[in-house]
């Protein structure tokens, strides 16, 4: 398949929508649990299931440290708790009571703020964009673990046939 090179405008433009779009979901963040950058990405995945700081590393893209320190504010914060995991020598990071409703908070939040720039199209112009969007994901070279930290803020509930493909042609970090 031969690749064009996209035209600098729509880049341009497509790169200033989405810092937009991100600055709305963080405030909304910080206005939820009083933090943005990948605290609210934590909760979100962690809630998709009991995950390990390892796997909570590679998704969120930090370093060892990093990760230490963000599992402990919000283990300080009562957002997540620490449990044994499956071999005795793991542990498996869970969402709290408190936890779980700020992920929903988050998620209904992060909703909002992407609706707020789509609901000034019309119905045929947001469907047309939500394809051109799935056909740009699904046409995407992504690793399982590149299709984790991509949807590391998505509502599984809402999204339950995610276009991006997990292939075999990138290694997984």
């Amino acid at each position: 398949m031969h690749a064009m090179v996209m035209e600098p405008e729509i880049a341009n433009l497509l790169g200033a929508l989405s810092l937009a779009v991100l600055d709305r979901i963080e405030q909304g963040a910080r206005d939820i649990i009083g933090h943005a950058g990948e605290t609210p990405a934590a909760l979100i995945v962690i809630g998709y299931g009991p995950k390990t700081n390892d796997k909570l590393r590679r998704i969120l893209g930090l370093s060892h440290s990093g990760t230490v320190r963000l599992v402990d504010r919000l283990v300080s914060d009562r957002l997540v708790e620490r449990r044994p995991g499956k071999d005795g020598r793991e542990v498996a990071l869970h969402l709290t009571a408190k936890g779980a409703a700020s992920r929903k908070d988050l998620l209904t939040s992060r909703i909002s703020a992407v609706a707020s720039f789509v609901d000034v199209l019309s119905a045929s112009e947001r469907k047309q964009l939500g394809e051109l969007i799935r056909n740009v994901l699904a046409r995407q070279d992504t690793s399982e673990m590149d299709r984790f930290t991509i949807c590391r803020m998505c509502d599984n509930g809402v999204c339950s046939n995610c276009p991006l493909p997990t292939t075999l042609r990138k290694r997984d970090r």
